[in-house]
């Protein structure tokens, strides 16, 4: 296929992207410590969101295109306005660098995973966190939240992935099969398995049942 757009506008290298359901609108993050919205018809920036003062590593946007949750190497996470542009709430709980984010379909909750070894459940209403989620014993490099937005599944460099009741905060499962760091995750649309990938040049199917 041939590009369709080249989006120019950060002044940094881009560590993620996440895309809007209806695909009209996109979210990255950079180097640069910004996100920038943009319009995927025209290939024009939206907005440019500021308020981090480290790079961006992760982003993810809620199923009706109107607020995203960004990650970052300064620690804290950020609820976006995206009508506005403006930071609804600033996060903060974690002590290094967060490194993924990911938000229930309700756009109610979202969970960050940091190079502090732990998850965070956080309420993007309040902005406050529900639950410290514990059980990694090094960084966090993913996170994904079932369809139904009860569980969570991590990977981390501890080689493991867990998956978690977020009504409890409890870790139900250990998930040991990897030798090596566990760097991405990916879940069915049913919630029922999980993929992962590692540094062990392996990918295993989980069942999250």
């Amino acid at each position: 296929g041939k590009a369709k757009e080249t989006l120019k506008g950060h002044n940094g290298k881009v560590f993620a992207v996440a895309i809007t359901l209806d695909g009209g609108k996109a979210i990255s993050g950079s180097l640069d410590s910004t996100c920038i919205l943009w319009d995927l018809k025209t290939g024009k920036a939206e907005q440019t969101l500021k308020g981090h003062t480290n790079r961006v590593h992760a982003v993810a946007i809620s199923l009706d295109g109107k607020k995203a949750i960004s990650g970052s190497d300064d620690h804290t996470c950020i609820i976006w306005d995206l009508d506005t542009g403006k930071a609804k709430e600033t996060l903060k709980g974690h002590t290094r660098d967060v490194l993924t984010v990911a938000m229930t379909p309700d756009g109610k909750k979202a969970i960050s995973g940091s190079m502090d070894s732990t998850c965070i459940l956080w309420d993007l209403d309040t902005g406050k966190a529900e639950n410290i989620l514990r059980g990694h014993t090094n960084l966090v490099f993913d996170v994904a939240i079932t369809p139904d937005g009860k569980k969570a599944i991590s990977g981390s460099m501890d080689s493991t992935c867990i998956i978690w009741n977020l009504d409890t905060g409890k870790a139900e499962h250990t998930l040991k099969g990897h030798i090596y760091s566990v760097y991405t995750l990916a879940m069915t649309p049913d919630g029922k398995k999980a993929i992962s990938g590692s540094d062990d040049n392996a990918c295993i199917i989980w069942d999250l049942k």
